[in-house]
């Protein structure tokens, strides 16, 4: 892509380092086993996201939303806001745009079909940008393509641009938040299509 691409400018925001590019060594030295000369892109990504998954534990608790990609590469666990910011910050080591996705998983899946991992709270994932088909969203807490279970909230840099649940809470003594979210989908039938339409 040329700098004359009007794409070029929207996905500055979204190339270079940030704040989670800190061990940027250590996340070349990850990421370059699955971007090997000659590989397509796609599918060194997604080799990617697998590894991710499959080299780091999700374990809630032991990260909080500002646990640094260096410390969760070092405890080798986290959970999907990690895992995300891992991926992402691995990206963009190597020159190739992404970005951080906030969103809600499928609270039950399809019949037959696994729950993905996430599915309780709100989840992340990654967006890797392809010159030929523009953005593609990989989970790699779920070692998967981001899908119809994937509701997309928003996507920034880091989970500091698209934090799902923010405010500011003031008066005396201590609060803790909880926030539960079940996603389903919605089910219409004749009327409700005939009600849409009028």
């Amino acid at each position: 892509m040329n700098n004359n691409d009007p794409r070029a400018y929207a996905l500055s925001d979204f190339a270079g380092r940030n704040e989670h590019s800190q061990v940027a060594e250590q996340l070349r030295d990850y990421v370059r086993p699955s971007f090997p000369a000659g590989r397509p892109v796609l599918e060194a990504a997604r080799d990617l996201a697998r590894r991710v998954h499959d080299d780091f534990d999700y374990v809630p608790g032991v990260t909080d939303v500002t646990t640094s990609v260096g410390a969760v590469m070092q405890k080798r666990r986290g959970v999907c806001q990690d895992f995300a910011h891992l991926m992402v910050a691995g990206l963009r080591v190597i020159g190739l745009p992404a970005r951080y996705v906030s969103g809600y998983l499928r609270t039950e899946p399809p019949e037959g079909q696994a729950r993905l991992i996430g599915a309780d709270q709100s989840h992340a994932w990654v967006g890797v940008w392809m010159r030929e088909a523009g953005w593609i969203d990989l989970d790699p807490t779920n070692a998967c393509f981001a899908g119809e279970d994937h509701i997309t909230l928003a996507w920034g840099r880091t989970y500091a641009d698209v934090a799902p649940v923010k405010g500011v809470l003031t008066g005396g003594g201590e609060h803790q938040l909880k926030v539960e979210v079940d996603v389903i989908p919605a089910e219409t039938g004749p009327a409700e299509d005939s009600a849409l339409v009028a």
